[in-house]
C-alpha cells in the first residue's frame, strides 16, 4: 500500500499506551504505579504545549494516590485491575479535587467539591484521577482549544476532545468521555483509540441525567483497558436510574468472530471521501475472505429499512437534544449573556422555536428506528460502519466576520444511529487515510456491549489495520 504521509499515523506500527500488562509488572516488582505515573507525567510535559488535552492537573493529588496504589501492590492486595491507572476526567463531570467548568466562561472558577458516580467508584478501584480533560462547551459543538495529536491544525472530535487527545498522545492509558450524538466514538475515531459508547444507561450518569441520549463511555489505547475500566465502574456503581447497567464478565470478554454483519451507509455515505471508502471497502474484503457475511441494504429489507429509519438521524438528534437541554442552556444565558457562545446561543433559538408537538413526533422517529434495529437481532452478530466520516478536518478556528462553523469539531452522522438506537458501539483503529486516524466500529442490540468488545477484539487481532495515502 501507499506510504504513509507527513502526518505519521499508521495503526499498523503506532504504540498506544497500556496498563494491563504494566499492572503484571506492579504484581512481579518490575514496575510501579508511582513510575508509571511519573511516566505519563512526562509526557504530559512534552505533548500538552501544543496538544491541549487537559482543562485541570492535579500532579500531587495523583502522585499520593499512586503512591498509595503502590504500597497496595507491593503487599499484594490491589483494589481491582485498574488499581494505580492513571485516568483523564472529561470535564463535564464533577471531581472533588479539580474544578468542572464543563469548557464554559460561564462555568469559569465552578469547583462543586464532590465527585460524579463513576469518577468515585474509581476511586474505590484504586485508579489515580489524573487530570479535567477538555470538553467541547457544555458538551455541545463548540470546540476547546485541543488539537489532533496527529496533525495540530487538525480537531481532534468532540465533544470528548481532551479524553481523546491525551489518550491518542500516550498521556494517559484511559480516559472517560460522554456521548449524546458522537461524543465518545467519533474523536475515538480521529484520534486512532479504543472506545466504547455503551448501552444506554449503561454506565451510572451521576448528575449527568439531564438528556435521554446521554452515556458515559471510555477512550483506551486497547481494547483490554477499555472494558476493565467500564466493567469496573458498572459492577460498582451500577447503571442509570431504571436501566439496568452494563454487564459482562470481570475481565475482557474473549474474542468472538461474527458470522454476519450488517454494513452501514448512513446518510453521509455520498459525501464520504473516496480514500476512505477505499480503505473501508478493504476492511470489509479482509472480512469477507475470513468467512464474514456481509449484509447490505440491498442484500435485505430489514437493513433498508433500518437506512431509511435513521436516514434523517442529523436533525432528529439534534433536534431531541435541544429541545431536552433548553431550559437550563436558557437559565445560564440569562445569567451570564456573555458567557455562553453564538454556537450554544443559535443551537437554544433553534430549541425554543420548537413546541411540545414537535418533540413528541421526533420521539415517535426514534423509537421507529428503534424496532427497525430490533428487527435485525437475529439477521447479524453486529453492525459495522465507520467511527468517523473520514479523517479530521483541519480546524483554526472561527474567523471574524464569517459565519459559523456548523460542525467545528466534526460531523457526528456515523454515530448518530448508535445513539439513536440505544445501542453499543466499540471504535477500533483500524485505518489511516492521508496519514491520520480514521475507525471502524461495530454497534449490537442493547444490552450486547460485552459482546461487541468480544466481536471488536476479534476484528483487532483477525483484520491487518489499512493504509491509504
Amino acid at each position: 500500500m501507499a506510504h504513509v504521509t507527513a502526518t505519521g499515523y499508521d495503526p499498523r506500527t503506532h504504540a498506544p499506551l497500556t496498563f494491563h500488562d504494566a499492572a503484571r509488572r506492579f504484581q512481579a516488582g518490575d514496575d510501579t504505579p508511582r513510575d508509571y505515573l511519573e511516566r505519563c507525567l512526562a509526557t504530559i510535559e512534552e505533548r500538552e504545549p501544543v496538544v491541549h488535552a487537559f482543562a485541570h492537573l492535579n500532579r500531587e493529588g495523583a502522585r499520593a494516590a499512586a503512591d498509595a496504589s503502590t504500597a497496595r501492590w507491593a503487599a499484594g492486595s490491589p483494589l481491582s485491575p485498574i488499581d494505580g491507572m492513571p485516568v483523564g476526567i472529561k470535564d463535564l463531570l464533577e471531581t472533588r479535587d479539580m474544578p468542572t467548568e464543563y469548557g464554559c466562561e460561564a462555568f469559569r472558577g465552578n469547583f462543586p467539591r464532590r465527585d460524579n458516580a463513576a469518577v468515585w467508584v474509581l476511586r474505590q478501584a484504586g485508579a489515580v484521577i489524573l487530570g479535567k480533560t477538555v470538553t467541547a462547551e457544555l458538551g455541545g459543538a463548540h470546540p476547546g482549544p485541543t488539537t489532533n495529536p496527529f496533525d495540530p491544525r487538525r480537531s481532534p472530535g468532540g465533544s470528548s476532545s481532551g479524553s481523546a487527545a491525551a489518550v491518542a498522545a500516550r498521556m494517559l492509558p484511559a480516559a472517560l468521555g460522554t456521548q449524546v450524538g458522537g461524543s465518545i466514538i467519533r474523536p475515538a475515531g480521529y484520534c486512532g483509540n479504543v472506545a466504547l459508547k455503551p448501552t444506554q444507561g449503561g454506565i451510572n450518569r451521576g448528575e449527568r441525567q439531564v438528556t435521554s441520549m446521554s452515556t458515559h463511555g471510555v477512550h483506551a489505547g486497547c481494547i483490554e483497558d477499555m472494558w476493565q475500566v467500564a466493567i469496573e465502574i458498572a459492577s460498582r456503581a451500577g447503571g442509570d436510574r431504571g436501566w439496568p447497567g452494563l454487564d459482562g464478565p470481570s475481565t475482557t470478554p474473549e474474542p468472538a468472530r461474527p458470522e454476519r454483519l450488517v454494513v452501514l451507509e448512513t446518510q453521509a455515505w455520498d459525501d464520504l471521501d473516496e480514500s476512505s471508502k477505499e480503505g473501508f471497502a478493504a476492511v470489509l474484503d479482509q472480512l469477507r475472505d475470513l468467512g464474514v457475511r456481509l449484509i447490505g441494504r440491498g442484500d435485505d429489507p430489514l437493513v433498508e429499512s433500518l437506512e431509511c429509519a435513521v436516514g434523517d438521524a442529523r436533525n432528529v438528534c439534534n433536534a431531541i437534544t435541544g429541545w431536552e437541554n433548553r431550559w437550563a442552556t436558557r437559565n445560564l444565558v440569562d445569567q451570564h449573556p456573555d458567557g455562553v457562545s453564538e454556537r450554544a446561543k443559535e443551537v437554544l433559538a433553534a430549541a425554543e422555536a420548537m413546541s411540545v408537538d414537535d418533540y413528541r413526533a421526533l420521539l415517535i422517529i426514534r423509537e421507529v428506528a428503534q424496532e427497525a434495529h430490533a428487527a435485525l437481532a437475529d439477521t447479524a452478530d453486529a453492525i459495522i460502519t465507520l467511527s468517523c466520516p473520514g479523517p479530521a478536518h483541519v480546524w483554526l478556528g472561527d474567523r471574524p466576520g464569517e459565519p459559523l462553523h456548523p460542525r467545528p469539531t466534526g460531523d457526528p452522522v456515523f454515530n448518530l444511529p448508535s445513539s439513536m438506537l440505544f445501542a453499543p458501539a466499540v471504535s477500533m483503529p483500524l485505518m489511516s487515510v492521508a496519514g491520520l486516524p480514521v475507525g471502524v466500529q461495530v454497534f449490537g442490540q442493547p444490552q450486547q456491549d460485552a459482546h461487541m468488545t468480544a466481536v471488536a477484539r476479534w476484528i483487532l487481532g483477525a483484520v491487518a489495520p489499512v493504509v491509504v495515502d
